[in-house]
């Protein structure tokens, strides 16, 4: 049965509210940013092989971390990792995937997962998958894994599921945008509303039935393909198509259109580490409350700081309370944490004043 099990690790993006350390170069999916020995694609990957076989792992990137793939995740070969030319969100990435594998494996089910998120109890994040997969192969369902809010988030989509049901698969009603504070305080005291983790699974069939439905453009696109997909034409075809995709998220593209969308209330600790203090949050603290990789601190009147350097570098604070500190060769970054959503103007500044190669 597992033969059947599929996974797409979306490993594009760039991550820019990680600079300094996450570039255009070499993004934060390639970097260990919790210091633990495995970079984030990598402690994802290992996750993902747990439940699906090693060769049915495909990586969706952009054509320039195709090197850096190949060279953190070397049990992976060229077949796997499928290459955008173009940044066009998640939709067209998605589409192309899901017709490669369905090509190769048309009883495929798949999980559709990024590679920079932190789950700390695999083994119950594996339960969640395969619960979801076994529906998928005998329903026609869009499936999302969902996060309980511990607190009302204005950074994440919220997904309202049908109170009524009393099982663990429950259907989704609507999928809601990025709330201000009073509505997702009014979304938690509801009682049926998930965090939006962008974790899909589905059966090939039914996403790429989906796509065709709710997508006819961008699916005669990508389906106009097929002969060359799994060839050697493959390249040459995509170069040529994939820039005139729509740029559109899956969210847009299919989940908010369609009603046989489903959700499961995932049972493990997650956290997206989409920020500085996301990772914060993560990371265990020093008696003094600061959260440290790499570094040596010594810290006088200094707590709550995120501080980040290069290996065992000596770093003194004293008086600065709830900042980022991130040192990373030609650039140091001292920023407060309750400003962090900022840091993309602020590495736009930086390039538009002192270089593109910054940033």
């Amino acid at each position: 049965m597992k033969k059947n099990y599929y996974a797409i690790l979306m490993a594009g993006g760039v991550g820019s509210r990680f600079w300094p350390i996450s570039t255009e170069e070499f993004p934060k999916q390639f970097h260990d940013m919790l210091g633990t020995g495995d970079t984030l694609i990598q402690k994802t990957f290992h996750r993902l092989a747990k439940l699906i076989p090693k060769e049915n792992i495909f990586i969706l990137t952009n054509a320039r971390y195709n090197d850096l793939v190949l060279e953190q995740l070397p049990e992976v070969t060229q077949r796997q990792v499928v290459l955008e030319p173009a940044m066009r969100n998640t939709a067209p990435c998605i589409l192309y995937a899901s017709l490669k594998i369905q090509k190769e494996n048309p009883d495929a089910v798949m999980i559709v997962a990024p590679s920079d998120h932190w789950i700390e109890d695999e083994q119950t994040f594996s339960k969640n998958v395969e619960q979801a997969f076994e529906f998928c192969s005998k329903n026609d369902a869009l499936m999302t894994l969902g996060i309980q809010p511990t607190f009302p988030n204005t950074g994440y989509g919220y997904i309202e599921y049908d109170k009524s049901s009393a099982e663990a698969i429950k259907s989704v009603n609507q999928f809601r945008e990025k709330p201000d504070y009073e509505t997702a305080k009014g979304f938690i005291s509801q009682g049926n509303f998930l965090w939006n983790a962008g974790i899909f699974m589905w059966s090939v069939k039914t996403v790429v039935d989906t796509f065709k439905k709710n997508q006819p453009d961008l699916f005669a696109l990508f389906e106009s393909g097929i002969s060359a997909y799994n060839t050697n034409l493959e390249a040459d075809f995509i170069e040529e198509t994939y820039p005139k995709a729509e740029n559109i998220s899956v969210d847009y593209a299919i989940m908010e259109k369609s009603s046989n969308v489903y959700v499961i209330a995932a049972e493990f600790d997650w956290n997206d580490l989409g920020t500085w203090g996301s990772l914060y949050d993560k990371l265990d603290k020093t008696e003094n409350g600061n959260a440290v990789v790499n570094a040596r601190v010594l810290p006088e009147d200094a707590s709550g700081n995120m501080i980040r350097t290069k290996k065992d570098k000596i770093v003194v604070v004293d008086g600065l309370n709830d900042y980022i500190i991130v040192d990373k060769e030609e650039v140091l970054l001292i920023f407060p944490k309750s400003k962090e959503q900022d840091i993309k103007k602020v590495l736009q500044n930086v390039k538009n004043k002192f270089g593109e190669h910054y940033g």
